[in-house]
């Protein structure tokens, strides 16, 4: 393994504990838009309440991300920045939205008209942003992102490349996959029955549409990103890798159907976590398919060693903290978070 290989796989890692942590966040937007009848209220409160100590800490992963691609692989940053601008400016405006707004809304009163606009806001802003980020990264698959153009419009060069059925369907696929968890993981933050059974029907719905849309976005990919399409279907790992992802989603659906909500979490993370890192193994060695693999995009040797060394070294000390973290505030004796 190269050293832009094992950097790339901390990129991955970022991005798959991003979608399990910072997804489900975006999920739980969804579903407070999808809030009705008398129970509505609550349903909010329990969002809110699991989202409120560590929605913030989430974003670390995202960071990571971005820092990792800006310094490993300028190249491919300074493409993916320009010619993908506009979905980016999109998911970026979505994050700062939402976190406002879900802020005013917690400290204004909640039967004002301006804090049910924040909740409007809130939720929009969380279909928003993983819509984007499915976006992004599928359209890195397609082949269409390149440096723009002198020659070509501004539709061509900025609009076309992601304006496309196939990153809108994996988009609509990101969505669908965050609300999943997000339901999955308020039936076990859920201590009410009621509310229990209420995010156990809409996780079983949920998981429904996801497999609905993992159909459909396999066979576009065969038309617009042929790579990630083989991927999936022609390596050593494929079969393995399917069969897996596979029988999590069976396990999820038969734990939620079971009551078995603890169950029901675990292979939802396994699902996603596969599912994302499935995407990332049928684009190796690439990361903009098909002329920036990760050898040509790598900083020089003499940047990534101390990296890789930094990352090393700071792994050992974020992944406990965020260990004490979720155990003072998803814990059993976690203080309730009044909002």
């Amino acid at each position: 393994m190269s050293l832009a290989d094992a950097i790339a796989l901390f990129m991955l890692m970022a991005l798959v504990a991003y979608c399990l942590s910072g997804g489900a966040d975006f999920g739980g937007g969804l579903w407070d838009l999808l809030a009705f009848g008398n129970e509505a209220p609550r349903q909010r409160r329990l969002i809110a309440n699991a989202l409120s100590p560590i929605w913030e800490a989430n974003h670390v992963w995202l960071i990571i991300l971005v820092t990792l691609l800006f310094i490993c692989f300028p190249k491919a940053f300074v493409t993916i920045s320009i010619a993908l601008h506009l979905p980016l400016t999109l998911m970026l405006i979505g994050i700062v939205l939402r976190g406002a707004a879900f802020t005013f809304r917690s400290y204004g009163k909640a039967e004002s008209s301006r804090a049910r606009h924040w909740e409007v806001i809130f939720a929009v802003a969380s279909i928003l942003t993983p819509i984007m980020l499915g976006i992004v990264l599928a359209s890195l698959a397609t082949g269409r992102v390149r440096a723009p153009l002198a020659a070509a419009s501004f539709a061509q060069n900025y609009v076309w490349p992601w304006l496309a059925p196939f990153p809108i369907a994996i988009g609509v696929f990101a969505l669908s996959l965050f609300a999943l968890l997000a339901a999955v993981y308020l039936t076990v933050e859920a201590k009410d029955r009621s509310l229990r059974e209420v995010f156990r029907r809409k996780a079983l719905a949920a998981a429904f549409i996801v497999a609905l849309l993992a159909l459909g976005s396999y066979f576009l990919s065969a038309q617009v990103a042929p790579r990630i399409e083989r991927g999936l279907s022609d390596r050593w790992w494929s079969l393995p890798l399917q069969a897996t992802t596979g029988l999590a989603a069976l396990v999820t659906i038969a734990a939620l159907w079971r009551r078995c909500f603890s169950i029901a979490r675990v292979a939802a993370v396994v699902q996603v976590a596969l599912i994302v890192s499935g995407w990332a193994f049928s684009q190796y060695p690439y990361l903009i398919v098909p002329n920036l693999t990760l050898a040509a995009a790598a900083a020089p040797r003499q940047m990534l060693r101390p990296i890789l060394a930094a990352l090393l070294l700071g792994t050992a000390v974020l992944i406990p903290s965020f260990l004490y973290l979720y155990r003072i505030f998803k814990g059993e004796k976690a203080p309730e978070v009044k909002i």
